[in-house]
């Protein structure tokens, strides 16, 4: 679908009566300049698509808005309806659709992961879910819970702290050795029985079986003090302490070991904030909270939205989801997120009994932070943004231009976003500047906005690192598209201190001198957070490409070292430096170099110079 060109169909109801099949299917609505403006998911397209064209007054709102802006339609047909559920998913983040709910949120969910195939497993955080036989516990909705129960562990629990993959050997064991926090495997002979028992009271605490753990060590602590054994006693009295301090601080909420999600929605006019509690063997171990526009919806298509975007990006789904709003799609996400999850889950909407309960606790969560949000004035700064830089609406998307290069070599340009004011690093993007030789800041700004513009859904707002010049070049380019509800443009320039200026100027299009604020004015330093931002994102992009090659051009020197050796050589070190550091056994390590290959690399290193 996103190949280009695409199959596009102008919205005639009798035309597409006759091309659109009886089949699921994502399909895409654009607008006259192509851009994608919606994408939906349908168990049967044509019928799907059809109900487009009825009557206004059978529409809602925000559809009979979307219909005045569409010009052509393309779809795709999937095998199910599941596939489906993906495809939209995918399109939606890549193309950021103007009249889809967009979940502004990149994060992958940190969890913890317990290999249970080495015979000596370390407890890691990761934050991306595989297949490998491991045992993961979470998503933890924060990475402060995730450090808190990472930290108890340690404490409590004899695991290796080491951070290894496999188990290392050492002439001396480390420091939590000697502080009997770890058995020292890597220089004991730790029988493997020995130190399984461990990882086994590991997974029962991180499966909140605490009372079940509890008893257990009671059992050993009466048996080594039985046996005149009172250190180890002691010690096992020391870990039920900790244990038994834990689990007084957690939020019992069931007396059910469930694990349950329970998401609640609060909305104020086009303004919606989810509330997500996550209960885990009946305890709260977290929350998250999002806040959503939606011009002209529904509560049920935000909460139809969330679950279909949440779900997608791959925590651990649990075996039930508590709803506040009824969706359309029910049974067919809940078949969904079955196949993703391979095992049941149900999705309800409770409506007496400890469900319900939950469900209020949310609701009552979501409706405290949209009312703090209001009254905290994001929407006053974003009305402020508008008036002092005459903008033709309140910018709730921002994204801020730059361009980093030294003499115009390996130029760089870099686009931050900015959603109600904070950052929504999933709208992030680096670009290696092409068609651009030489020094030209005008050049490469004019191309960087014109590949930005090419794909997916632009800002209310784009912000330029610069002056007048580098404000008129990105004009040019957004005046030749000829959208008029394109974006607004301005840019922002540091003072010259050699005239004796003191403040950042913003040069607006159709005004001749720079607009000066205050140093303390809000607007001024919302601007200058994301001018800030996107600096760094360029010339973290720019010294990250030279590094490459200074490193790639170094291994290129040595004989046997091609290609395919020195990105395998830079992967497993990161750097040069770290290469010229490594021994031997450390570059045998790597894929595809021998002892002679890794001779020849610490010779080249040795040599002078």
């Amino acid at each position: 679908m996103d190949q280009s060109p695409h199959l596009k169909y102008e919205l005639e109801p009798e035309r597409l009566r006759q091309v659109l099949p009886d089949s699921p299917g994502v399909y895409c609505f654009r607008d006259s300049a192509d851009k994608v403006i919606y994408v939906g998911k349908a168990k049967d397209l044509k019928k799907r698509v059809l109900s487009y064209f009825r009557p206004d007054e059978y529409l809602a709102d925000k559809t009979i808005l979307m219909m005045k802006r569409a010009n052509s339609l393309d779809f795709i047909i999937t095998s199910t309806e599941q596939e489906a559920f993906i495809l939209e998913s995918s399109l939606i983040k890549r193309h950021l659709p103007r009249y889809n709910v967009i979940l502004r949120d990149d994060k992958q969910y940190p969890c913890l992961k317990l290999d249970i195939n080495e015979p000596y497993p370390r407890l890691r955080i990761v934050r991306r879910i595989k297949k490998d036989g491991a045992v993961y516990f979470g998503p933890f909705p924060s990475a402060g819970a995730l450090r808190s129960t990472h930290n108890i562990i340690d404490r409590v629990f004899k695991l290796r702290k080491c951070l290894d993959q496999g188990l290392p050997r050492r002439t001396r064991p480390c420091l939590n050795f000697q502080m009997g926090r770890c058995l020292g495997p890597c220089t004991n002979d730790v029988p493997v029985e020995k130190y399984q028992e461990i990882v086994r009271q590991v997974r029962l605490f991180l499966d909140g079986r605490n009372t079940e753990l509890i008893s257990q060590l009671n059992s050993e602590m009466k048996e080594a003090s039985e046996s005149l054994d009172f250190e180890r006693a002691a010690g096992i009295r020391d870990q039920i302490r900790d244990i038994e301090k834990t689990v007084e601080r957690q939020h019992v909420v069931s007396s059910k070991l469930e694990d349950k999600d329970v998401i609640g929605l609060s909305q104020r006019s086009d303004q919606y904030q989810v509330a997500g509690l996550f209960v885990r063997k009946g305890y709260v171990v977290g929350s998250r909270n999002y806040y959503l526009r939606n011009q002209g919806g529904s509560p049920s298509e935000v909460m139809e939205s969330f679950l279909k975007q949440y779900y997608s990006n791959g925590p651990l789904i649990p075996g039930q989801i508590l709803i506040s709003e009824p969706i359309e799609d029910l049974d067919a996400i809940s078949n969904w997120l079955c196949g993703l999850a391979g095992k049941k889950v149900v999705i309800h909407r409770p409506h007496r009994g400890e469900g319900l309960r939950l469900l209020q606790m949310a609701i009552a969560n979501a409706e405290r932070l949209l009312a703090g949000r209001m009254e905290s004035g994001d929407e006053t700064l974003l009305s402020q943004v508008q008036q002092w830089l005459k903008l033709s609406r309140p910018p709730r998307s921002i994204e801020g231009l730059d361009i980093s290069n030294i003499h115009g070599d390996e130029a760089v340009g870099a686009v931050v976003s900015f959603v109600d004011g904070l950052p929504y690093r999933q709208g992030y993007r680096n670009y290696r500047i092409r068609a651009i030789e030489g020094i030209d800041d005008y050049g490469m700004m004019t191309e960087l906005v014109q590949r930005r513009m090419g794909k997916g859904e632009p800002p209310d707002l784009f912000l330029v690192d610069g002056g007048r010049g580098h404000l008129s070049c990105v004009k040019a380019v957004l005046d030749r598209l000829g959208d008029e509800a394109g974006p607004d443009v301005v840019s922002i320039a540091k003072p010259d201190e050699g005239r004796g200026e003191k403040y950042d100027k913003i040069y607006l299009p159709d005004r001749k001198n720079p607009l000066a604020l205050s140093s303390d004015h809000p607007v001024l330093l919302l601007l200058m957070r994301i001018r800030d931002e996107a600096h760094r994102r360029a010339v973290s992009y720019h010294r990250k490409l030279r590094s490459k090659g200074r490193a790639a051009s170094e291994l290129d020197q040595i004989p046997g070292i091609g290609p395919k050796k020195r990105n395998a050589l830079l992967k497993r070190f990161g750097s040069i430096a770290e290469v010229e550091k490594a021994g031997i056994d450390k570059l045998k390590e790597v894929p595809g170099i021998s002892q002679s290959l890794a001779e020849a690399v610490l010779s080249y290193f040795k040599k002078p110079g």
